[in-house]
């Protein structure tokens, strides 16, 4: 199976994209190579870190009429299960050096962090929070009980116990809320103003940028590997958004390294949860209402980040939307050998990005306004695993480890 069955989806061309537009010296400021650099020090020194594969889909590439695509399978990442490890945990570091630092009145590195007993023992005096659906709550819980601060987790009513457990597995405390992903980052927020914690938010808002600026930061290393690994610069990527900070680590990427050929940016979201296309659409930031009920659980978010608008506004090139089959047949297709394409277990968040890509090369009208064509060089990021192993075996029909057997013996 080498093609995507019809569904229904939403391409809007961003009208305020300006081709050709320079980085700029505020982007700079917030998200920068230099700032990667240090990012990439502290990440790759971390046990476990390894390069995540990048895998060639060369018969989907060909079913969707282009040159090649290119899939970033991040489900290996740190044993968490997606890239979030990159983003959460590094910025649990970098608020603990920090806060440490003015503490005691002087500069701690976060070599210092993890070689001085002293320096450990202060850690054990802070709280990190964070609202999640899953798997940032997890790579902050992780870099907590890594770092040795204390940890406490926010999740909405419709996360699923699976992802509850894995979260509780690395010492943090899980509170659950009702209502959904948006109202559980407010109630974090609530209780860590009164309690004296820190934030640890993928989602940035008015008075809170550093923090979601160094998650985005380590995002990037991400891209950086999935660049140094292809044979030529993309022409495309695809690349889903919840909140929009993923996506616009992404953007700002390319933007930085050339912003007259950097490539065609499409922005992905659940046509439930459409925040960054509804915002592209007003020509500002608008919130969307309601329980967000998609199954693509990672991209269940109503309010865009307002960092990540700073590169999504005028740096997307278009957004899309697609409806959650779409993402279950793109799980079935990666799981399914068929000798064209590597064997890959996704999450369901994971492939918002490859259902769009196979969607929209299937519509002549979709492929003319994106410039798809049989040249193109595709990349796509499958920003996790099955970090539901439950919910993976009812959506694909096989677990995991069925997958893998079954992609080993073909």
């Amino acid at each position: 199976m080498t093609a995507l069955a019809q569904h229904p989806f939403t391409l809007l061309p961003n009208p305020r994209f300006e081709p050709g537009e320079p980085y700029g010296a505020h982007r700079s400021t917030l998200l920068s190579a230099a700032a990667l650099e240090q990012a990439s020090a502290v990440i790759t020194s971390w046990p476990g870190y390894a390069v995540t594969p990048l895998c060639s889909l060369s018969g989907l590439a060909r079913s969707a009429g282009v040159a090649s695509l290119h899939y970033k399978d991040e489900g290996s990442r740190f044993g968490l299960g997606s890239f979030k490890a990159l983003g959460g945990a590094y910025a649990v570091a970098r608020l603990l050096c920090r806060e440490l630092g003015q503490r005691l009145g002087r500069s701690v590195s976060h070599a210092q962090l993890q070689s001085e007993p002293a320096l450990r023992q202060a850690c054990a005096d802070i709280t990190v929070t964070c609202a999640t659906d899953g798997n940032h709550g997890r790579s902050v819980a992780w870099g907590a009980q890594m770092l040795g601060c204390r940890c406490v987790i926010y999740i909405h009513a419709t996360v699923s116990e699976g992802r509850k457990e894995a979260i509780a597995r690395y010492g943090a405390q899980v509170v659950r809320t009702s209502g959904n992903y948006d109202e559980a980052v407010q109630q974090a927020d609530r209780d860590a103003r009164a309690k004296g914690w820190f934030v640890i938010s993928d989602t940035s808002y008015p008075g809170y940028m550093d923090i979601p600026r160094d998650v985005m930061q380590g995002y990037q290393l991400m891209v950086h590997e999935a660049v140094s690994a292809l044979p030529q610069w993309p022409t495309h990527v695809f690349v889903q958004a919840g909140v929009g900070g993923f996506a616009a680590a992404v953007c700002a990427y390319f933007w930085e390294r050339d912003s007259a050929q950097r490539p065609v940016l499409v922005v992905v979201e659940p046509e439930r949860a459409d925040c960054l296309l509804q915002s592209a659409r007003a020509g500002a930031v608008v919130a969307v209402k309601g329980d967000l009920d998609t199954l693509m659980a990672g991209l269940a978010c109503g309010e865009v980040s307002l960092l990540a608008w700073d590169f999504l506004a005028t740096g997307a090139n278009a957004f899309c939307t697609i409806p959650d089959p779409a993402a279950v047949d793109a799980m079935r297709l990666l799981a399914n050998p068929d000798g064209a394409n590597p064997v890959i277990v996704a999450g369901e968040s994971a492939v918002a990005g490859l259902a769009a890509a196979l969607l929209t090369a299937q519509d002549p009208a979709a492929r003319t306004a994106l410039g798809l064509g049989p040249d193109s060089r595709v990349l796509l990021f499958g920003s996790e695993g099955d970090t539901d192993p439950a919910l993976y075996q009812q959506l694909v029909g096989r677990s995991a480890a069925q997958v893998l057997q079954d992609g080993a013996a073909a």
